[in-house]
């Protein structure tokens, strides 16, 4: 099977192998590389690091005996790179027990295998002293998390306490996160409430989608201008599953603006989604609030107010 396979002096370099036989292009690598998950071997392919004959192809290409199938796995990284890095950071309130931070568009919440660019943990773990150990070794601070393209308010806790508490009324729904977005067409009525089981798309399982087997996900939507071809919605999170305000806007018809995953025209917006309210109890006192106005790129940021998220 490996008539030709060679490594360079880097770290899992360049794999080249010949098929033996006819079978899928996946089911090959799985018993050609069995020191490699399925699931790493599936990213790979979906990546485009695996060539056939010089072309990516398709987990389900058959192959045929004698081609030559390339695997690059480049260098091999941590799986979650924790390294701090120093870059500024929009900081709306800070005291010793959380902080609240204004996201910036382009920037993960926490890092993950498939990343380059430095997400907000690492700037996190250059800036502060102290973070809670989260629910994960990656994601120290992270109590909630925003969408790489999604802009506006995330609450870090810096204490595992902390932590403890803003998790809790996350999940018993007392606190309050609200969206604005700017959405394709125009929703059903003024004011709705969204409720379908979220979980990945059985057809791209890269994508989130309203399935049977989903997790139980509702979002209130709430009409705030009406524009031709395009509207402006207050969106109210009661459940927090990934994608959900996106993946149930594109269920009515109306996906969000700058959302080429889920079906919303683009021309050069970026994601039009942003997190301008956030509302909890806080560990040490009362009720806090915090509003943030959109981006320069948000359409109209000038005329929108994110108080009307407060209505």
């Amino acid at each position: 099977m490996r008539t030709r396979c060679w490594r360079s002096s880097r770290l899992a370099a360049e794999i080249v192998l010949r098929a033996d036989r006819p079978e899928r292009l996946d089911r090959f690598l799985a018993r050609a590389l069995p020191e490699h998950s399925r699931s790493r071997l599936a990213e790979w392919i979906e990546q485009g690091r695996v060539l056939v004959e010089g072309a990516p192809r398709k987990p389900s290409f058959r192959l045929a005996e004698g081609m030559e199938v390339r695997l690059d796995p480049l260098e091999e990284r941590p799986a979650h790179d924790l390294t701090p890095v120093d870059r500024p950071l929009d900081v709306v309130y800070e005291d010793d027990s959380l902080l609240v931070v204004n996201k910036p568009r382009g920037m993960a919440t926490h890092p993950a295998p498939s990343l380059r660019e430095p997400s907000l943990v690492n700037v996190l773990l250059a800036r502060c002293a102290s973070l809670s150990g989260g629910t994960a070794p990656y994601r120290p601070g992270i109590v909630h998390r925003l969408d790489k393209d999604t802009t506006g308010l995330l609450v870090v806790a810096k204490t595992d306490r902390c932590h403890r508490i803003l998790a809790d009324q996350i999940a018993d729904k007392t606190a309050e996160r609200r969206y604005l977005a700017w959405v394709q067409g125009e929703p059903p009525r003024e004011s709705l409430r969204v409720e379908g089981p979220i979980g990945r798309d059985p057809r791209n399982r890269t994508r989130m989608a309203v399935v049977p087997t989903g997790k139980p996900a509702a979002t209130h939507v709430r009409v705030l201008l009406r524009q031709e071809g395009r509207t402006l919605v207050a969106c109210r999170l009661e459940t927090g599953r990934t994608h959900q305000i996106r993946v149930h806007l594109a269920s009515l018809g109306c996906p969000v603006l700058g959302d080429a995953v889920y079906g919303g025209r683009s021309a050069g917006l970026p994601l039009q989604l942003h997190a301008g309210f956030l509302g909890l109890r806080h560990p040490e006192g009362g009720w806090m609030e915090w509003l943030c106005p959109p981006p320069a790129d948000f359409l109209c940021c000038e005329s929108v107010k994110p108080d009307w998220l407060t209505e």
